[in-house]
């Protein structure tokens, strides 16, 4: 049974990522990391998972040029997983990656507080 639902995931997963390439290519990224956020696996342990997740989100992440606009658009609910991502994408240790996830990491702190850190680190049971 597990296994069935670990599958699923990857092919919402897939599905997910085709949408984004789609959104990326008519010039949206913001919407493009919105469909990246939506339905992220955050309380399975299956390391597929989150992997197959992390790099549709990297993906959209850095399509991302217009860091202040972006939140001009992105919902709240999206925040505290985007900060999660963040850190993820910090933990690369790529640079590009890494320059990316502090020029937002910058402007969602001013956005969401520190409770958005604060959380983002605090939950150890839906991790990305």
């Amino acid at each position: 049974m597990e296994e069935e639902n670990i599958e699923a995931m990857i092919l919402r997963i897939e599905h997910k990522s085709k949408k984004i390439e789609n959104l990326l290519k008519q010039s949206k990224p913001v919407e493009a990391l919105k469909t990246a956020l939506e339905v992220s696996p955050t309380n399975t342990k299956d390391e597929r998972c989150k992997s197959a997740n992390w790099i549709v989100v990297h993906r959209a992440m850095m399509a991302i040029r217009d860091v202040d606009g972006m939140f001009s658009s992105l919902d709240p609910e999206y925040y505290d997983i985007l900060m999660k991502y963040l850190y993820r994408g910090l933990a690369t240790g790529d640079r590009p990656t890494c320059d990316q996830c502090l020029r937002i990491h910058e402007k969602l702190t001013e956005k969401a507080g520190l409770g958005c850190i604060l959380r983002s680190l605090a939950d150890t049971v839906n991790t990305v």
